[in-house]
């Protein structure tokens, strides 16, 4: 078993995604996930439940930073957050499910979405 130890490449990740997300209100998984596939090459499920675990301290850090300039919708954040909670339960069983392609494919297609909407 490989041991984990400090890695100035992965401090440079944590600042980028850090970043972008500050910036952006993204970047945990869109950036983290091909970060962490392509240049961390860890496998695919990994990659995506090793986001999410990340993206917990994106979105805290940027949240406590929002909260205190006034940039924040409390009631939207609560309202959105109990379905975001059911969708989290169903999506972290079916991660499990599904193979390493589909997750690729899928995620893909997404962001795929997603930046032809930003776009236009």
């Amino acid at each position: 078993m490989k041991k984990n130890t400090f890695s100035i490449k992965n401090a440079f990740i944590g600042i980028f995604t850090g970043f972008i997300n500050g910036i952006f209100g993204s970047g945990g998984g869109t950036l983290l996930v091909p970060i962490l596939n392509n240049i961390l090459k860890i496998e695919e499920h990994k990659s995506h439940a090793t986001a999410l675990g990340i993206i917990i301290f994106l979105t805290t850090t940027s949240s406590i930073i929002y909260i205190s300039k006034g940039t924040y919708d409390i009631k939207l954040t609560y309202q959105v957050a109990i379905g975001s909670i059911v969708g989290g339960v169903v999506g972290a069983k079916l991660l499990c499910k599904v193979t390493g392609k589909f997750l690729r494919i899928t995620f893909g297609i997404i962001m795929i979405i997603a930046s032809i909407r930003m776009v236009f």
